[in-house]
């Protein structure tokens, strides 16, 4: 994974000279860091620092098993399940009041302030709002408490009764998690609603769930819930978020719609204020989850308020060190289980919560005005969560930066780069390497990040790596589910072997089952493979009046609840487990050969040229198709090389580019050893990014297969009668074949 060095001798010879004598004045503090790490228990599986090799800290048990098929449990839990995160604090609520009287005059969380609004021009001439905010306002975790307490007495004020759900349809923001705050400690359950869904979705969540009582924003009230509003008819009370407007006419009668910070007034009333409310029990419903819709219609998740806090108690083993003086910044939805379970471990532990987006995240990102701070240099984060989507925006953003330096630049970027990877590999640090030529690329995220945690999809390697070296920084990749409350695995911060996400979290422990109609058994060697099977208190209670697909869950012998996850999985000799495809990804071709469209998408997103991909097959075509999109400052480097012009959306409609491209992917296709029958043997280029409010993917950003094949059936079918008619002619590229047109052939 090193990058390509072409560079002159005697550069080398300068670099290697300057390394030679820097290793020779840092020998004797490694020799001594090195020894002293001897002096510790050596069956540190923990998330604490561990020296040696990289092939050493990868061999280190995780996990272990009797048999082949499991179950699976961490070092540290095989005697027992970890349930708590703290002896005798069983719900949410206990766990904040905890918190609050260790740390009540200590940040919680922090928004920034929006100084100014404008709409600039953009180069395709389209108006995109840009911001310029100031310096982030905290509120105390003695704050938060109060505000969370006179919320929810204000709810009841209005009506909304224990064990009754109630709904929370807002972005993530401080007022999401006073919110939940507010339910949780009133046994509310909160019905969470992505931001992005669309009005059928919304509607479909709200009647399911009978919820009288919603928090939002004055934005989703207004451009997504307001015309679903007459297909609710049992909702009676929406709670804005923001502070303006105070008044709400032309709403439908039996509705009424209350700024937040009235029905905290209303709260803090004696007469309200006063008013016995009895505290959940670990049992009781915490939250209704629904989760994105990936598969189809979105399905609500009941977790329990014990199935999250053993969650939370398997994530914190995970993270060395967390405390007080941690600040983590929240971007991703917090609909999401993983951005939730994150931001509940860290106010667990005292952290301080600042709120961002991903339009706001860095300086570059498109909603600061040029000239002004990100979040991410404002807050100068310590902990930050991701899903695989944002860190390969990051690394390929980062790559072109670096080809477009200068020699001198490009040159110590990438002696310095592979360098790191070398000493990453031995075990040791590069703090000269880090200082002078990464402490740039670092500030892109605030210049303190020491732990990312990447989830929600597999993390390729390439990418991982790439974080490590240039962000200085491990990157525990982890693996759960909503309906695991997001906890299953998340590697050990000390092995950066790539390709597998971890040992079982303590929380849980984990079984293969045979899949024989994909040809996955435990009894394969060299590891045994499987679906995976989680189970331990943290999987949650089912899905809410969905009998039907309930069957995914089981409960054992002992009465312990399982997940069925329809993903595949194979354990390694020291207890870690690796994604290799999923079920629902497999698809078997007419000639009877199985296409894992999971593990094509994630060998072509490392071509430069790929901003995004999905692969699409079906059991009555011999072939793979491939819609994509492509990097737009690649693509027209690609394209301006056969003095090919127009804009974005002429080049994507453009047969000659899309044969060019595919050329592009069969190069990539064939390094990355994908067999000829996985390779898309047609493609179609898409001149927008697939975004979530397009509808074509999740709020962390996985495919939504069916919207991505109604979006192409077009192109789909008119792929397929040109295949069936012979139209596409073949020229042979390495073992597979590509078809290019007089256009193209003529224009080289």
């Amino acid at each position: 994974m090193k990058l390509k060095e072409d560079l002159s001798p005697v550069l080398l010879l300068v670099f290697h000279l300057a390394v030679w004598i820097y290793s020779f004045l840092s020998f004797l503090p490694s020799v001594f860091l090195g020894w002293m790490s001897t002096l510790d228990d050596d069956d540190d599986d923990g998330g604490g620092v561990c020296y040696g090799s990289e092939e050493d800290r990868a061999k280190r048990m995780k996990a272990c098993s009797e048999r082949p098929e499991g179950p699976y449990r961490a070092v540290r839990a095989t005697k027992r399940l970890e349930a708590t995160l703290r002896p005798g604090v069983q719900t949410l609520d206990k766990m904040f009041e905890l918190s609050a009287r260790m740390f009540p005059h200590r940040h919680c969380l922090g928004t920034r302030e929006v100084i100014s609004e404008a709409d600039e021009m953009q180069g395709n001439g389209k108006l995109f709002k840009k911001v310029t905010l100031g310096e982030y306002r905290w509120l105390s975790y003695r704050d938060v408490f109060s505000a969370a307490s006179q919320l929810g007495s204000g709810l009841a004020s209005l009506g909304q009764r224990q064990k009754n759900n109630i709904a929370v349809f807002c972005e993530t923001r401080a007022e999401w998690m006073v919110a939940a705050q507010a339910c949780f400690m009133h046994n509310f359950p909160v019905v969470t609603l992505y931001s992005t869904l669309g009005g059928p979705a919304i509607a479909h969540g709200l009647n399911e769930t009978r919820v009288t009582h919603i928090f939002t924003s004055k934005e989703l009230l207004e451009t997504r819930l307001k015309a679903v509003l007459i297909e609710v008819p049992r909702l009676q009370h929406i709670i804005v978020v923001d502070d303006s407007p105070s008044s709400w006419p032309g709403y439908p009668p039996g509705i009424s719609v209350h700024n937040m910070a009235a029905v905290q007034e209303l709260g803090a009333r004696p007469e309200n204020a006063t008013r016995d409310r009895n505290p959940p029990l670990a049992s009781d419903i915490a939250v209704i989850m629904y989760t994105s819709g990936s598969t189809g219609i979105p399905k609500g998740v009941m977790i329990s308020h014990g199935n999250i806090i053993a969650g939370l108690a398997g994530m914190a083993e995970r993270i060395p060190n967390l405390n007080e003086e941690d600040t983590y910044i929240g971007y991703l939805p917090l609909a999401h289980v993983l951005e939730l379970s994150a931001e509940l471990v860290g106010m667990a532990h005292g952290c301080r919560i600042g709120y961002s987006s991903p339009q706001t995240l860095s300086d570059q990102s498109t909603k600061i005005k040029k000239g002004s701070k990100g979040d991410s240099s404002v807050l100068q984060p310590t902990l930050m969560a991701a899903v695989p989507e944002i860190m390969d925006r990051i690394y390929k953003n980062v790559m072109l930066k670096v080809q477009e330096m200068s020699c001198v630049q490009r040159t110590l970027f990438i002696l310095a780069y592979n360098f790191k990877l070398e000493q990453l590999s031995r075990g040791n640090s590069t703090p000269l390497c880090d200082k002078l030529v990464f402490r740039k690329v670092r500030s892109l995220l605030g210049g303190r990040i020491r732990v990312l945690l990447s989830g929600g999809a597999p993390l390729s390697a390439v990418t991982q790596r790439f974080m490590n070296v240039c962000f200085c920084c491990p990157v525990g990749q982890g693996y759960g589910l909503t309906e695991t409350c997001g906890a299953g695995t998340i590697s050990q911060l000390w092995d950066y072997s790539t390709g597998r996400v971890g040992g079982p979290l303590v929380c849980c422990e984990m079984k293969l089952k045979d899949w024989v109609e994909g040809g996955y058994r435990s009894t394969d060697k060299p590891n045994p493979r499987g679906e995976i099977l989680i189970g331990g208190p943290n999987v949650t209670m089912g899905y809410y009046k969905n009998e039907a697909k309930n069957e995914d869950f089981f409960v054992d012998e002992s009465g312990q609840r399982w997940f069925c996850t329809g993903d595949i999985g194979e354990f390694h000799v020291d207890g870690c487990l690796k994604i290799i495809d999923r079920k629902k990804d497999l698809v078997k071709l007419q000639a009877g050969k199985y296409v894992s469209l999971g593990k094509v998408e994630a060998m072509l997103k490392n071509c430069p040229l790929v901003d995004n991909i999905c692969a699409y097959a079906n059991s009555d075509e011999t072939y793979v198709i491939g819609f994509v999109v492509p990097n737009q400052k690649q693509l027209l480097a690609l394209v301006d090389q056969y003095g090919i012009r127009g804009s974005r959306e002429d080049l994507c409609s453009s047969e000659a580019v899309k044969e060019l491209v595919l050329k592009t992917l069969t190069e990539a296709a064939l390094e990355a050893q994908l067999e000829r029958f996985e390779i898309p043997r047609k493609i179609c280029l898409s001149p927008e990014p697939w975004t979530p409010e397009t509808g074509l993917v999740t709020d962390a950003f996985k495919l939504k297969r069916k919207e991505l094949k109604t979006h192409y059936q077009d192109d789909i079918e008119r792929i397929t009668a040109a295949q069936t008619q012979g139209e596409l002619r073949e020229t042979p590229v390495g073992n597979v074949h590509v078809r290019l047109t007089s256009s193209v052939r003529s224009s080289t």
